[in-house]
C-alpha cells in the first residue's frame, strides 16, 4: 500500500484529489495538510511514501517546504502539483529534490502514474518537459538571467512582477519590508534590470507569471 499525504490549501481540491487517488488500487491517502507548517508536523510524526505538495500555499514557499521534507525524511518522495505552467517552476523543483512536477490541469491517470513512479524511487517527467528540463539543468552558457536567482529571490521577483508592493510581499511572506527591499536590489543586480516595470515586462516575456 502506497501511503500518501496531500498538502494543498483548498479543501475542495484536496477532496477531489483524495477521491481520485483512493479510487486507484494500492493507494491510500493517510492524511491531509492545508499549509507548510502542518506538512512538516505530520512528516515528523509519520512516514509517508509520497507527499503530493502544492507549490503555493499560504505563508509558505513550496520549494522551501520540499527541501525541509527531503532533509527530515529523505526516503519520502515529493510530487509537486501546481497551477503554474511547468517551465516556471519545474526545474527548481527537481533541483530541490522533487520526484515529479504536474500542473493541476493534469488528468487523473497521469497523477496516478506519477504517484506510482515516485513511490518506486523514480522521477516523473512529462514528455513536453523532458527536453526543456535537460537543457535547463545544464550549467553551460545560454542560461537566462532569472535562473541565477535563489528560490526566495525568484519568489519575490514573481510577486513584484504581479504588481504587489514591497509591504504586501513582506506581509505575504512573513518577512520584514527591509528584507524584501534587499531581495529586490539583488534581483535587479542579478538580472540587469532597472526597475519594477522592466521586471514585469521580463516576467511576461519569459512566461514567469500567469
Amino acid at each position: 500500500m502506497i501511503r500518501i499525504l496531500i498538502a494543498d490549501d483548498h479543501k475542495l481540491f484536496r477532496r477531489g484529489l483524495r477521491q481520485t487517488i483512493e479510487d486507484a488500487e494500492g493507494l491510500k491517502v493517510e492524511d491531509e495538510a492545508s499549509n507548510g507548517a502542518e506538512v512538516l508536523t505530520k512528516i515528523a510524526q509519520k512516514f509517508y511514501d509520497v507527499v503530493v505538495l502544492d507549490i503555493s500555499m499560504p505563508g509558505s514557499n513550496g520549494l522551501e517546504i520540499l527541501k525541509q521534507i527531503k532533509d527530515s525524511s529523505p526516503k519520502t518522495a515529493v510530487l509537486m502539483l501546481s497551477m503554474h505552467s511547468e517551465e516556471q517552476f519545474a526545474v527548481r523543483a527537481f533541483k530541490a529534490g522533487a520526484s515529479g512536477y504536474l500542473t493541476k490541469e493534469s488528468d487523473e491517470e497521469e497523477i496516478i502514474r506519477a504517484i506510482r513512479k515516485a513511490s518506486q524511487g523514480g522521477r516523473y517527467v512529462t514528455p513536453d518537459l523532458a527536453e526543456k528540463l535537460a537543457e535547463a539543468l545544464s550549467t553551460g552558457p545560454g542560461r537566462t538571467p532569472h535562473e541565477s536567482l535563489s528560490d526566495r529571490e525568484f519568489q519575490v521577483f514573481r510577486l513584484i512582477a504581479q504588481g504587489k508592493s514591497l509591504s504586501e510581499i513582506a506581509q505575504e511572506l512573513h518577512l520584514g519590508s527591509t528584507t524584501i527591499s534587499t531581495y529586490r536590489t539583488r534581483i535587479l543586480e542579478k538580472t540587469g534590470l532597472k526597475n519594477n516595470s522592466e521586471l514585469t515586462r521580463y516576467a511576461v516575456e519569459h512566461r514567469l507569471i500567469d
